[in-house]
């Protein structure tokens, strides 16, 4: 007759360390799997920026995102959860910054490029205005 696995005996402390170790196996394999949410919007808000053209207009908030956003992704490496999102948090704010500030640049061209035209059509009208 052939043996079941049923039949066989295995010590309970076997059993028990096994288990422990497959648990503790899948518990470090989610840990390093585990995206932190907040190192992504950091990214996303890099990539605003970086669309916005902020390197131009903003360069030095531009570089301490970037700067921030690789420290963050290196702790979350690290799985230093902590570190992760305080980099990453302050990536964003930069990136945020960077991105406002190049829109102020633009928005000031427009206007002031607005403004010269006023000012053209003002002189070939004979209507210009003294400030």
């Amino acid at each position: 007759m052939n043996r079941s696995f049923a039949q066989f005996h295995i010590p309970l402390h076997v059993m028990a360390a096994s288990l422990a170790l497959m648990l503790a196996f899948i518990g470090t394999a989610n840990a390093q799997s585990a995206p932190i949410p907040e190192v992504d919007t950091a990214r996303q808000a890099v990539d605003r920026a970086d669309q916005a053209d902020a390197d131009q207009y903003a360069p030095d908030a531009m570089a301490r995102a970037r700067n921030l956003l690789a420290q963050a992704q290196q702790a979350q490496s690290n799985r230093d959860k902590k570190d992760a999102i305080e980099f990453a948090l302050r990536a964003s704010a930069d990136a945020d910054l960077a991105r406002a500030l190049s829109q102020e640049a633009l928005a000031n061209a427009e206007l002031q490029h607005r403004r010269a035209e006023i000012s053209e059509l003002q002189r070939k009208l004979g209507t210009e205005e003294t400030p």
